[in-house]
């Protein structure tokens, strides 16, 4: 967080280069999203990278053969591979930005209203001895993850069921 801040800061190393360009990236939402990218990419990547390697070549040759542009091989023999675990990747990357603290704290701001993230209200009311407050935010927060990795868990469940229906 505190490098993200120091490199996209309007005077640092690639803020003094995009702000002028009217890109602000330090202290506005997109810092949240670079900082959140940063932190939960290696999960898209541990999801899809096991799949990567078991794909192989042979239903690209395949569709090829048979006549099929790259675009029409890629949107129909490589996404519905890559779709689940993407799906997957993305949704356990989310269920842990929802508590993300650290990373974003300092890229963040914390402009009321505009760029305050959830631990920091948590923290916040913790301060001011609003336990229900903190504990309220906290409980949406958790919530909020469960029904993430319900999801998650319900993702090959759908796929499954698409397959028997279509094949």
């Amino acid at each position: 967080g505190i490098t993200l801040a120091t490199l996209y800061a309007g005077n640092g190393w690639l803020g003094r280069f995009i702000e002028p360009l009217g890109f602000k990236v330090a202290y506005t939402p997109v810092g949240i999203v670079v900082a959140l990218t940063f932190i939960t990419l290696p999960f898209v990547v541990r999801t899809l990278q096991p799949v990567l390697e078991t794909l192989g070549r042979e239903p690209e040759e395949a569709a090829a053969s048979l006549g099929a542009s790259r675009f029409t091989t890629f949107r129909r023999v490589i996404v519905p591979e890559l779709l689940p675990a993407w799906l997957t990747g993305f949704s356990l990357a989310f269920a842990r930005s929802l508590g993300e603290y650290g990373s974003v704290i300092f890229i963040a701001g914390n402009l009321p209203y505009k760029t305050e993230i959830a631990p920091l209200l948590i923290t916040i009311r913790l301060e001011e001895y609003d336990y229900n407050g903190a504990v309220a935010i906290a409980a949406l927060l958790l919530v909020a993850s469960f029904v993430c990795l319900l999801v998650i868990n319900l993702i090959p469940l759908l796929f499954e069921k698409k397959a028997k229906r279509n094949g």
